[in-house]
């Protein structure tokens, strides 16, 4: 199975056996949307389009649309407003300026009413146009004269040159023969000038003629992120990041899952799986108090990383698995001598299947001539934190019991290391499983308890036998 089937089964497992938590999760970053869409009134965007005629390079629509919100066009867009207290600097987290396709640029404003919008949008495409046609010549009968103005600055010059060649005499001598040159040159220079300023075209100097396409119109609703959008966002983010934080612990954790992994950890053969029925209390843990309470509720107290497997067959089929764990329990011991059964303190789970595994060895018929007959079990609970076996006594070996996901290797290891300080070999390592089918009710069984469930194990040996 590829890491993205895993990922999506796991995140399957999270939506449904976390549910509870996650609707939670989803409700508390919906409240904290709101919350925070009441710390930031609403806002409102309209937009006003000024045409920029003839052709226009998109590097110098660039540049109209910078002058647009420049701090020379807002600061005269907040003098003509005349808000109280929004001058060019409080307009310029507002106004924003984009070039459009056509030779358009689009003026965006942003306020806190409608109206304001409107008018704030309008106000700085006006001003914008108004600017653009000053800053070009548009209108300036001075900076239109300045081309002939020029011209007749070089008439003069030359006029005066032609005075000074005449005063420098007849060139008899030869520094007037030199100065006559000299001015004669300068003279051709400034004529040639005036020539190439006649042959320059008036009209290749581009002029910004704006024109505004209309007044902007009045927005009717919010601009985002509204308050029905910061609701969503913040209930997809919490429920995001719940579904995260459940993955990443999940990889964090260094609790072992697998069998081998298990069997590994404490040094022993895995001999198989025994079936435990999926209750509600299956991984539960026990405990009062508000705190625990408050678990239940949320659901966090069962463990969702576990999978829970489809049991086929129905009680026939659980108690065959169950006598092949145990005929492979036999098969190991070298004599039917009487085995200690370790169970960790607090796993429910292991402590099911460790009745099942007694009920069905003290069901055992009388061995026949050709097999021997399943060992006597002995449940011991052990504590993990400082786990401490009974010394050795006529027992043949230790078989740990116990549930997947549950405990570490280190865990798992200090438990070896005490059996073999009590001198109990580790002959096998079997693992409790949950599963969905639930056996049949008879009438003299209580689905609530334990030891019922490993007495109803016996009488199917005898019945089967």
């Amino acid at each position: 199975m590829s890491d993205e089937a895993i990922r999506l089964v796991m995140i399957g497992l999270i939506f449904r056996r976390r549910w509870r938590l996650l609707a939670v999760l989803a409700v508390v970053g919906a409240l904290v949307g709101y919350g925070s869409s009441l710390l930031f009134p609403p806002r409102y965007t309209t937009s006003a389009s000024v045409l920029l005629p003839g052709a226009w390079q998109e590097r110098e629509l660039t540049t109209q649309a910078q002058i647009a919100t420049s701090s020379v066009v807002l600061d005269r867009a907040a003098a003509a407003l005349a808000w109280s207290g929004v001058g060019g600097d409080e307009l310029r987290d507002g106004v924003s300026a984009t070039a459009a396709d056509g030779n358009i640029i689009k003026i965006s404003g942003t306020a806190d009413t409608p109206e304001r919008a409107q008018q704030l949008s309008d106000q700085v495409a006006q001003e914008f146009v108004t600017f653009a046609a000053r800053y070009s010549g548009d209108g300036t009968a001075a900076e239109a004269a300045q081309p002939e103005a020029l011209r007749q600055l070089v008439e003069q010059t030359s006029r005066r040159i032609t005075d000074l060649a005449d005063a420098a005499g007849s060139g008899q001598s030869v520094e007037s023969v030199q100065t006559r040159t000299e001015l004669v040159k300068l003279r051709t220079a400034l004529q040639d000038a005036v020539k190439k300023l006649d042959q320059v075209d008036p009209a290749a100097t581009k002029t910004v003629n704006l024109v505004v396409m209309g007044p902007a119109a009045r927005p009717t609703g919010e601009a985002p992120p509204t308050r029905t959008q910061l609701v969503a966002g913040g209930a997809a983010l919490f429920l995001a990041l719940g579904v995260v934080g459940h993955l990443t612990t999940a990889r964090m954790s260094r609790r072992l899952r697998t069998e081998p992994e298990i069997a590994a950890a404490l040094g022993s053969v895995f001999l198989g799986t025994v079936d435990v029925p999926g209750e509600r209390s299956a991984h539960r843990p026990e405990g009062r108090g508000p705190r625990a309470l408050i678990r239940r509720l949320l659901g966090t107290d069962v463990r969702w990383d576990l999978p829970t497997r489809h049991a086929p067959g129905d009680e026939a089929g659980r108690q065959l698995r169950l006598r092949r764990v145990c005929d492979r329990l036999r098969d190991r011991l070298p004599a039917p001598r009487p085995l200690l059964v370790i169970v960790p303190d607090g796993d429910e789970m292991a402590g099911r299947a460790a009745g099942q595994l007694v009920a069905e060895a003290e069901g055992d018929p009388s061995p026949s001539s050709s097999s021997r007959g399943y060992p006597k079990l002995r449940v011991v609970g052990v504590s993990v934190s400082r786990p401490l076996v009974p010394d050795r006594g006529d027992e043949s070996g230790a078989l740990v019991v116990l549930s997947a996901g549950s405990w570490t290797a280190a865990e798992l290891a200090g438990i070896a290391e005490a059996c073999a300080d009590a001198r109990h070999e580790v002959v096998g390592t079997v693992v409790a499983g949950v599963v969905r089918a639930r056996p049949e009710r008879s009438a003299d069984r209580d689905p609530d308890g334990a030891t019922p469930v490993l007495a109803a194990g016996g009488d199917t040996r005898r019945a089967a036998g």
